[in-house]
C-alpha cells in the first residue's frame, strides 16, 4: 500500500549540480577489535542520496545536505550534522530531520554521539524542530509509528520511484 503524505510548500525547488565526488569503497574489515576512523566525507556518503520527502530528488541535489555541514570528531565519537531546508517555512523539516538521524543510528558504530539540526537562521521554526530532533525519547516513539517508519525508510532507500507525495 503507499504511502502518502502532503507537502506542497516548494513545488518547483532548486536543482543543484552534484560537485562533491563519492569516496571509493573502503576496504571491509571484519575485524572487531580494530576501530575504523570515520570521518566528514564518509558521513556525507552516508546522507547525500537519502530521498527528500516532497520531491524525487536526493538531498544533495537540493542542497538540504552539504558536506560542509557536516563534521566528525572521531576521537571522541561524536558527529554533527545541520541540514538546511529549501524554503524556510518547509513543512517536511522534521520529517528530513528523522531521516538523516536514522540513517546515522543505522549505519554508525554505537560509540558515535549523533546530533542533527537545521543550519542556524534557514528556517521559522529551527527552535521547534531541532528541540523534536534531539529528543531521544520522541524520536524512538516517532519511529514506532508504522506509517511515519515506511516514510522514512522510502527516503533511506535511495529509489526516488518510492517518495511519498
Amino acid at each position: 500500500d503507499p504511502i502518502t503524505m502532503e507537502f506542497h510548500d516548494n513545488p518547483t525547488p532548486d536543482v543543484q549540480k552534484v560537485t562533491v565526488e563519492r569516496r571509493k569503497e573502503p576496504e571491509v574489515c571484519d575485524d572487531e577489535d580494530i576501530r575504523d576512523e570515520i570521518d566528514a566525507l564518509e558521513i556525507f556518503d552516508l546522507l547525500r542520496d537519502i530521498n527528500d520527502p516532497e520531491h524525487p530528488l536526493s538531498l544533495e541535489q537540493l542542497n538540504v545536505m552539504q558536506i560542509d555541514n557536516v563534521t566528525v570528531d572521531d576521537a571522541n565519537s561524536v558527529v554533527d550534522v545541520f541540514f538546511t531546508p529549501t524554503i524556510p517555512h518547509c513543512s517536511a523539516a522534521t520529517l528530513i530531520g528523522l531521516c538523516i538521524r536514522t540513517k546515522l543510528l543505522r549505519s554508525l558504530p554505537s560509540r558515535f554521539k549523533v546530533e542533527v539540526a537545521i543550519t542556524p537562521g534557514t528556517h521559522k521554526d529551527e527552535l521547534a524542530v531541532n528541540k523534536q530532533l534531539h529528543d531521544k525519547e520522541r524520536v524512538a516513539a516517532a519511529l514506532e509509528n508504522a506509517n511515519l517508519e515506511k516514510v522514512v525508510d522510502s527516503c533511506l532507500s535511495g529509489d526516488p520511484g518510492i517518495i511519498v507525495s
